[in-house]
Order: structure tokens, then sequence, then C-alpha cells
């Protein structure tokens, strides 16, 4: 029975934001009922949905910690502790992530991520799971939720005290919300998408690459990555534009697709045998960047994840981000004690995340063109070789902005403020030893 002290939450969406904030909120006693469009993973194996993999870091470790489930996640990850670039002609270069050893990012299946999590979360007496349930909307006020069985085709409504969306990218919870006067909202896409390709295991079941990077293929104006399975597989995602001479459109048939592979991906056609069968039975997927706000209403309605602030995946942290957002909530009631005001609390989350979403917006799109055009220049090898030793020899002062991003969780709109005044010191920093030496040679002459 719930009431203004303990409400019922009722959560649309049981993906990875979702089902991490049902534990949560189960693990704090709260009655919860989670309605999931999917078919239930738990008895008919992930399917469905997006299984591009995903990269596990410091700010969701910290927010699988808070529930108790980091080390169940991470036996089944593998650890990933540098960029493996691959260049045309098949050179190799590693390049590290962090400046201490043990520093890595995580390659994590999202199907067996978001099983794990929706297998805690049902084994929470408070805590109901229901499937096959797709939101159609919601009353803001009320708290009813409509909802349409993708089975039966019976369409009915739920009441909760608190709705949560968690349903991602194109979620009924916020077009909802859209229909309210001063709600700002806006999506874009990019001119590439991505499609899901596969490096089986070796015949001895080992990895054909390098098992601990993440190995990119860069070629400016798209690229290829792959990132390892505990298997000895690899889930490769290529990134092509929509249109152009290199493009989804432009290839329609086997000999398209490996004239492209052996003038651009050549090193990689050995260990993809099914390449054109995957590359033809696969979708193309769009890759969208959302804002809005506010994402709540009154304490009744709040947006989290992807329906709040999807992203595009190359910074490796929209899962993460998502997860910290359940991170912050959990904070944000330790600090208010047993009787929150639900309305102060979602403002704040807001106030606190909202910028900070908004960076990581733009650091994705930025790392994307770093990732493609960059990674495989002397100039970029060059500056990540100087960021390193000054993060080495100057801990306090100096850390590059992709380590405050993946291993802390100094807030993004922080780490890249403070980058940037790290960068222009850093800068001058050279510019006068260069001087300097110009001075000493020219005094020695």
């Amino acid at each position: 029975m719930s009431d203004a002290t303990h409400p019922h939450f009722i959560i649309v969406g049981g993906g990875l934001a979702g089902a991490l904030l049902a534990n949560y909120l189960g693990q704090s006693k709260y009655e919860v009922d989670v309605y999931e469009m999917r078919d239930n993973p738990l008895r008919a194996g992930f399917s469905g949905g997006r299984s591009i993999n995903l990269a596990l870091s410091h700010r969701g470790i910290e927010a699988l910690r808070r529930v108790g489930l980091a080390d169940r996640v991470l036996a089944s990850a593998v650890a990933m502790p540098g960029r493996m670039i691959h260049s045309t002609a098949g050179h190799l270069d590693f390049q590290p992530y962090g400046k201490d050893a043990g520093q890595s990012i995580h390659s994590v299946s999202r199907g067996g991520l978001n099983t794990i999590l929706l297998q805690a979360a049902s084994e929470q007496p408070t805590v109901r799971l229901h499937f096959n349930e797709r939101c159609t909307g919601v009353d803001l006020r009320s708290g009813e939720v409509g909802l349409l069985n993708t089975n039966t085709n019976d369409a009915r409504e739920v009441h909760g005290d608190i709705v949560i969306s968690a349903d991602g990218a194109f979620s009924a919870v916020r077009a909802s919300m859209q229909k309210q006067d001063r709600f700002d909202y806006s999506q874009h896409y990019l001119e590439h998408g991505y499609k899901e390709l596969v490096i089986p295991p070796g015949p001895d079941g080992a990895h054909r690459l390098q098992k601990n990077a993440l190995h990119i293929w860069p070629r400016r104006a798209f690229m290829m990555i792959a990132l390892p399975n505990a298997d000895g597989s690899f889930t490769c995602t290529l990134f092509w534009p929509f249109d152009g001479p290199v493009s989804f459109n432009a290839v329609r048939a086997e000999a398209d697709l490996m004239r492209v592979f052996r003038e651009h991906f050549a090193d990689a056609i050995p260990h993809m045998p099914t390449l054109a069968e995957d590359f033809f039975a696969n979708p193309v997927g769009s890759l969208v960047t959302v804002r809005c706000g506010p994402w709540y209403v009154d304490g009744s309605v709040l947006l989290i994840g992807d329906a709040a602030h999807a992203v595009v995946p190359f910074y490796g942290q929209g899962m993460n981000a998502a997860f910290e957002d359940v991170q912050t909530l959990a904070e944000l009631l330790d600090r208010h004690g047993n009787q929150p005001d639900w309305h102060r609390v979602f403002a704040e989350l807001y106030a606190l995340r909202k910028e900070n979403t908004d960076t990581l917006a733009d650091l994705a799109i930025e790392n994307f063109r770093e990732m493609r055009d960059r990674t495989g220049s002397k100039v970029f090898l060059w500056k990540k070789r100087i960021e390193h030793t000054l993060a080495k020899l100057f801990p306090r002062w100096y850390l590059p902005l992709y380590m405050m991003v993946t291993f802390t969780r100094i807030p993004y709109a922080l780490a890249r403020r403070r980058a940037g005044a790290q960068d222009h010191v850093a800068t001058a920093v050279v510019i006068l030893f260069i001087l300097a030496v110009g001075l000493i040679f020219s005094y020695m002459r």
C-alpha cells in the first residue's frame, strides 16, 4: 500500500537504466512495477533492440556497485586498457587510455548486462516485472499510464504515484511531456549510421585479434570498431555515411562490399568469414542526439537515461551517464532522508545533470571526429604522449579530458572546462620550452 512518504513507482522501460533503477528502488523497499515492451529475456533470452556492445567505465561501475552488482557484471566483461589502431596498410598501434596500469574500460554485452540487471530486480520482493507491455502515453497529473499488450493487443491503464521514464530515445512518456507548454525538445541525427558485424572466435576459441583492446579502423569519413567478448568473438560496428561513394546506400551487392573492405579494411577480412552474410542480413541503425527539459513534472513524472539525454556512442558514455542518473538520484535521496519532497529531488537532479549531459552530447560528437579522423595521425599520437607525460609528472594538476570523463566522476561540464584551462597552460609550457631550447642552441653557436 503506497502513501505520500513511500510512493508506488511505475518504471516505463526495462532496459539498462530502468532495470538498474528497479534494483535501487527495490532495495530501498519501494513498491515498483516495471513495464517493458520486449519479451521477457529471463525466459526467452535477450532479443530485439540494439545488441551493440557497450563500454562500461568508472561512472557505470560505481552505480552498479551501489546495488551490489559490479563484481557480477565485471566477471563477464573484457578489460580494454587501450585502443588498437589499424592502419590501411595493416599496421597496428596500441594507445593506452589511462596513465596508470589497470585503468581500463570494459566491454560488456548489452543483452547480457540487461539480463543480469533484470534477474537481480526480479529477486527483490517489492519489484514486479511486466513484459510485452508498450506504453502508449501518460496522464502527467494523475500518474495514469496507458499500456498496450503486444501479444494480445489489449489496452489498459495502470496507476502509480510516481512514473519514471526509462524508455529510451523515442520515449512515449517524453512524447506526452512534449505536449506541455514550455517544454524544450530537440533531436539531431548524424549523417552516419551503424551496422553490426562479427569476428567469430578462432578455431581453438581464442580471440583472433588482440583481446584486451578496443580495435579501431579510422578512415576519416567513416570507421569500424571491434569490441572483444569473453567467448573469443568480437562485436564489430561499421559506422558509415548513409550516402556517398562509401556508404550504406552505395553498397548493394557482395562485390561492392568486398571491394570496399579490400581497400579500407583488408586486414579484417580474413577474420570475418560471414562478412557478406552479416552485412546484408543486419539492419542499419541511426545515431541520434536528444536534448530536452525539464526532465520532470512536479514530483510525479521523471525522465532518466536516453529518454532525457540520448547521445551518440563515440565517448562510450551513454550507458554510464544513464547509470550515473540513477546513482545521483540515490545520492539525493540519501541527503533528503526518509520523507523526501519528490518535486525538490527531481528539480535538483535536473539541475545537477542537465548541463553535464548536454556537454556529454557535444563531447560524443567531437570524439567521433577524433576517432575516425585523427587517431591514426602522428600529430594526434604526439599530443597523446604529451598528455600522458604531463599526467604522470603533475598528477594533481594535469588530467586529460578522456581520463576525467572515463576514470572519474568529475561532472562532464567541469571536466571539459578544466581540460580547456589545462590545454592553454600546457600549450604555453610547450612553446616556452621550444623557445628556451632555441635560445640555448643559439647561445651555444
